[in-house]
């Protein structure tokens, strides 16, 4: 009975002292900051973690970003016709090449009609006048008449030439050269031109359609000045300079790369912290369409980094993260900023509140801290 007894009591000692065991660790790891973990030996050798400090290594960098084919504001243009009307013709489609100048479509409506008989009656009613204001300048020189009627009569001139004048541009507007119209010419038909040499990106009305002042009928592009507009993150952006070259990949067509020039840098980033950098293509290519997908390649100057394995580097909540130690078990996430990659290494950039190089840095097994990591907060 008395070796039972004894049995009983060593059973509850053990049990007491794991129990102090576990309470002791739990409440360490209470004590410790919500973004750093502790480890026990067992923990660190299952977790395989390795650790090692930032290397100084000259990086030839190579950045690379996606963008699309692009053109600018000045080479697109949107058609429309500013009295309305309706569509009696057209013969475009989209993709088809148009030249300056040329018809893309008859425009019909009553209001051109009213419009060159608004214009042909004042230029009659202008004949008049100007021989009204010549005899009465005549009579009242001669004090044949008031000065008043004279007067009267030189005013409704000077607004006639003001009706003729805004009749003229109104005219010019739907494309009717007013020197040209008379009496015999009027016209029920406008023609549409096209203002640039190009090709129809859009048609978006249909013959016998009536289409509002606002409405788009055709859309053009001008694919002369094609460009290539690549979205780079802020930490490479200061990196892009106008005159650096360096090369595009389409997405349907991998294997070929295209030189380009960087032209413009975007001064202002968008809500994703980006900027755009615009490159011209050195030889002209007539076969890229805008918008189409692409890949940009740039190569930067070589430069003394401070850098650390990839694998290193986590990538949680849209941020980048390392675990930094001082004894090998008590480890801390720190935000960091990366550069140039190469070769499996990459660039930490400088951080005016940690020396990397005087850090020790979890190079392996980083995952593992992180789960535990989340594990704690939860």
């Amino acid at each position: 009975m008395k070796k039972i007894l004894i049995y009983i009591s060593a059973a509850i000692l053990i049990v007491s002292c794991n129990n102090s065991a576990d309470e002791t660790v739990d409440a360490t790891q209470q004590k410790l900051p919500g973004n750093t973990v502790t480890f026990d030996s067992a923990q660190l050798k299952n977790a395989g973690i390795q650790t090692d400090t930032a290397s100084l290594q000259i990086l030839h960098a190579t950045i690379k970003a996606n963008g699309t084919v692009d053109v600018p504001p000045q080479s697109m243009v949107s058609v429309s016709f500013p009295l309305g009307g309706y569509l009696k013709s057209t013969s475009l489609l989209p993709g088809a090449e148009v030249r300056k100048g040329q018809v893309l479509g008859i425009m019909e409506d009553q209001a051109y009609v009213q419009l060159q008989q608004d214009y042909l009656t004042a230029k009659a009613k202008m004949e008049y006048l100007k021989a009204d204001v010549e005899r009465q300048k005549e009579l009242t020189d001669a004090e044949a008449a008031s000065k008043k009627n004279y007067q009267l009569v030189l005013s409704d001139f000077k607004t006639q030439q003001i009706l003729i004048r805004a009749l003229e541009e109104k005219l010019k507007i739907i494309g009717i050269e007013p020197g040209s119209l008379n009496v015999n010419n009027i016209s029920r038909d406008v023609a549409i031109h096209a203002p640039i040499n190009g090709f129809v990106s859009k048609v978006n009305v249909n013959i016998g359609k009536y289409v509002n002042p606002a409405d788009v009928l055709f859309e053009l592009i001008n694919p002369s000045d094609i460009h290539a507009a690549i979205t780079v993150f802020e930490k490479d952006i200061a990196a892009f300079k106008a005159g650096m070259q360096g090369t595009v990949t389409l997405a349907d067509e991998p294997g070929k790369a295209y030189k380009v020039e960087v032209i413009l840098v975007t001064r202002n980033l968008d809500e994703n912290r980006a900027g755009m950098v615009h490159c011209h293509f050195l030889t002209p290519q007539h076969n890229l369409l805008p918008g189409m997908f692409l890949t940009g390649s740039f190569e930067l100057d070589n430069k003394a980094a401070q850098t650390i394995p990839e694998e290193a580097v986590l990538r949680y909540e849209g941020k980048e993260f390392v675990f930094l130690t001082k004894d090998g078990s008590t480890f801390t996430m720190k935000e960091v900023k990366t550069g140039a990659k190469e070769n499996g290494f990459v660039e930490l950039l400088p951080d005016d509140s940690t020396s990397w190089i005087d850090n020790r840095i979890v190079v392996k097994g980083a995952y593992s801290i992180l789960g535990m990591l989340k594990n704690k907060l939860e």
